[in-house]
């Protein structure tokens, strides 16, 4: 819950400072964190009120982390460039969840958890590294009048709401990751207690699931480019959304398979989904309501886990996992109708090419 209340004052700090620094203290922060509990279990001390205050100071950190990172891609690599360089993240972070899961289980079970998390506080200081290693200068941000926290944050939310582009893709987002995450609650329970996976199994099946992100990281750019971005938002959920419901169906076998390499179809289309409405929602944006605008998207997609955990696991407790999963397999086919009933549909190009760039606090501009 930490993130999603979080995320609005977190967008409007973004927008205040500049978001190179803010990234590198972010990491510097979780390594600093993540090292605390080797060191205090070490020492005797580890202690559960520890741990909740390492988890509450790392989310914040991440939060900042994130919202810092999709608000500095457009300074980074400038506005025409947008689609690339999300998919060159996406990239990376699908490549690490193929590979991490499944280093992190030899790496626990040889040092055990505390230890391994020395691993991950290494990690952190070389993104630190990495992202320092940036020479390009950034803009220094707005300072002029008054600043205040909420009406900054309400701000962002009314630009947001009112776009004609943003307000269907965040819509679309909130329906498909409901829906996704709802559906992700009951489906290890179903390879468990219906399709018979043990523990091998599962991984193995999740890795072939995450190699569907992988895929569409790579393949994104040249399908966004001749489809358009605004199809895409529409079309990934409509077109790879109902392989999802092959699982439910599935018994094991070969039909189990199949229904993992449909799952693998589901990931594809929304890494591309993703990476598409990434750019359309940075190009939309002026550069001083970039953080707000992606927290906004954060506070969409991380407010809704909470929500769709409960009502997936009440759903299966009343209707068993395999009506969940037919529930969130058409629920997240259907997040396509919002982004096909706007002017996402005929979208083919970026929005500083088909919809002016509007800032309600800057009336000069077009």
């Amino acid at each position: 819950m930490r993130r999603p209340v979080l995320s609005g004052p977190a967008g409007a700090w973004i927008d205040r400072w500049r978001k190179r620094p803010v990234m590198i203290a972010a990491d510097l922060l979780r390594a600093v964190l993540l090292l605390l509990v080797p060191v205090a279990w070490a020492m005797d001390v580890l202690t559960i009120w520890l741990l909740f205050g390492v988890a509450l100071a790392h989310g914040l950190a991440t939060v900042l982390f994130d919202v810092g990172y999709t608000s500095y891609l457009p300074v980074l690599v400038g506005r025409d460039h947008l689609v690339e360089g999300n998919a060159k993240i996406a990239a990376v972070r699908s490549a690490v969840s193929v590979g991490g899961p499944g280093l992190a289980g030899p790496l626990a079970g040889w040092l055990g958890a505390p230890v391994t998390l020395v691993a991950s506080s290494v990690g952190m200081l070389l993104s630190a590294l990495g992202v320092w290693r940036i020479r390009k200068p950034e803009p220094v941000a707005e300072t002029a009048g008054e600043r205040r926290l909420l009406r900054e944050v309400g701000e962002g939310l009314r630009f947001v709401a009112g776009h004609p582009l943003l307000r269907p893709i965040l819509i679309t987002d909130g329906m498909f990751s409901l829906f996704l995450v709802t559906y992700q609650t009951m489906l290890l329970i179903f390879l468990s207690r219906h399709a018979g996976l043990g523990t091998s199994g599962i991984g193995l099946a999740l890795s072939v699931m995450a190699a569907g992100d992988l895929i569409g990281a790579l393949t994104a750019r040249r399908v966004i480019a001749r489809i358009g971005p605004g199809p895409i938002v529409w079309l990934a959920p409509l077109c790879t959304a109902p392989a999802a419901a092959l699982m439910p169906m599935a018994r094991p076998g070969w039909s189990l398979w199949l229904a993992v390499a449909g799952l693998m179809l589901v990931s594809l289309g929304g890494v591309i989904r993703l990476i598409a409405q990434g750019g359309l929602q940075q190009t939309a944006t002026p550069d001083r309501l970039l953080g707000r605008m992606n927290a906004t998207v954060r506070f969409v997609q991380w407010g809704s886990m909470p929500l769709a955990g409960l009502l997936g696991g009440a759903l299966g407790g009343l209707l068993g996992a395999p009506a969940v999963l037919w529930i969130g397999a058409a629920g997240m086919t259907a997040a396509f109708v919002p982004a096909l009933l706007s002017p996402l549909r005929t979208t083919g190009e970026m929005p500083s090419a088909v919809f002016p760039v509007a800032d309600p606090g800057h009336p000069d501009e077009p």
